[in-house]
């Protein structure tokens, strides 16, 4: 359940931060607009509200909400994007543009390497 609690944190951290869906969203912004990396971020906080609940009706309508799992990750994660909100609008525009970039290369690169182990995992198993 430890966790469960922990990542409910984390996430939220990077909820508040604007880091996940907006992963599209806030580097179009940055790009197309004249706006600071924290505006975009704000955005993409906006953005995400309607999006997620348009998700979370159709989840629920479908069955697939484990609410027991859901409950402490949601409390956590509003804990976690109070502080990542907090840290994102208290650190430089650039250093907050530096520390999204490095995030969104980190994930790509786990995404790079997790397709080639599942490449070469199913190439094994065919064996």
């Amino acid at each position: 359940m430890m966790w469960v609690v922990l990542t409910g944190f984390c996430a939220g951290i990077v909820s508040g931060m604007g880091i996940g869906g907006g992963t599209i969203l806030i580097p179009a912004l940055l790009f197309l607009t004249e706006i600071t990396q924290q505006q975009a971020q704000g955005i993409n906080l906006i953005y995400f509200i309607p999006t997620a609940l348009a998700a979370l009706i159709t989840h629920q309508k479908k069955g697939s909400l484990d609410w027991k799992t859901a409950k402490p990750l949601a409390a956590m994660g509003l804990a976690g994007a109070a502080a990542g909100s907090f840290l994102a609008v208290s650190l430089e525009s650039e250093l907050l543009r530096k520390i999204f970039g490095g995030f969104l290369l980190l994930m790509g690169c786990s995404e790079i390497f997790k397709k080639e182990k599942d490449k070469g995992e199913k190439n094994h198993a065919e064996r």
